[in-house]
């Protein structure tokens, strides 16, 4: 055991920004990966930066408003970070409902009829992840691929272990609590959208309509299946997910399809930021469950885990 090590288990958007923020405190870190950053659940995601299905609520404010923080400065360089201030509308919502991030929101405004208009990160993932791997290898910090079987696997060798597995925290950390939820996407050659859209239904709707303009396409989604597993691209719901995109901007009817890609958000009921003590005297911190705002809270509650590393 090497007791000035700390080991993150999962190389997704919590993982490597956790480690980021560990190493750069001075921590020597290293990452446990399943899989390469750029086949991992958060390359999929649409890169909103927009509190999403995630509780507990007066957290989720205080981790939001910190990533916000740090994305602004960070779209100074979008070709480096894959970080960009778009312009948007968020249909169907109210100021009131989202607390202090609506307050912290630049040029936050309702638009009567038409929900909410705001200017928020939107972050293309692949490049963000990237840079975040670069990042923690500046701060002497390194990525393994390695798949664990059972969290003992790490703590035998760190003192210190954070557990961010996402969905895998439903086995390794006996937490049947987490669930995936399914979300469908289909990327497009973008015919000229400049400004993202969002409609989310009401309440936990199973369907979604967002339009996402990226820098390798123009992302349309989407679907927020709870419970389900399936992760090829089902045809009949790429094709519902273009004609709701269609009525809101008839354009993309005929876009050329570019990709299907389909991503297991990893959902509970209220996120697992927790520490705890294990066998042998060491540390493993819990830092999963964040749904579809994984990018949204990110900084957040890597900050909080390390500050439990650290306590």
């Amino acid at each position: 055991m090497t007791a000035a090590e700390v080991i993150v288990v999962g190389g997704g958007i919590i993982g490597l920004t956790t480690a980021v923020v560990l190493a750069e405190r001075g921590e020597r870190v290293r990452v446990w990966a399943r899989e390469k950053a750029a086949e991992c659940t958060s390359a999929v995601a649409g890169g909103l930066c927009w509190p999403y299905r995630i509780e507990p609520q007066a957290l989720v404010e205080e981790w939001s408003l910190r990533s916000l923080d740090v994305y602004v400065p960070l779209a100074d360089q979008p070709s480096t970070t894959g970080v960009r201030l778009v312009a948007g509308t968020m249909a169907d919502a109210r100021a009131a409902d989202l607390g202090r991030w609506a307050k912290a929101v630049p040029g936050l405004r309702e638009v009567e009829g038409r929900g909410l208009r705001a200017t928020v990160p939107l972050i293309d993932m692949p490049t963000h992840l990237s840079y975040l791997e670069d990042r923690l290898a500046a701060a002497g910090g390194r990525v393994e691929p390695r798949t664990v079987t059972d969290l003992r696997e790490a703590t035998a060798d760190a003192a210190v272990v954070v557990n961010c597995t996402g969905l895998g925290a439903r086995s390794l950390a006996d937490d049947p609590e987490v669930h995936p939820v399914r979300g469908q996407l289909v990327v497009v050659e973008n015919p000229g959208v400049a400004e993202w859209f969002v409609a989310t239904g009401a309440g936990a709707a199973a369907e979604t309509t967002y339009l996402l303009p990226q820098p390798y396409g123009l992302v349309l989604g989407g679907t927020a299946e709870e419970g389900a597993w399936e992760r090829e691209p089902d045809p009949a719901t790429a094709a519902a997910i273009v004609a709701r995109c269609a009525r809101v901007r008839p354009e993309v009817a005929d876009a050329r399809v570019l990709a299907h890609r389909v991503g297991l958000r990893p959902a509970r009921a209220v996120v697992r930021l927790e520490r705890e003590r294990v066998d042998g005297g060491g540390v493993l911190v819990h830092n999963y469950g964040h749904g579809g705002a994984g990018v949204t809270v990110a900084w957040g509650c890597a900050e909080a885990a390390a500050g439990m590393v650290g306590g």
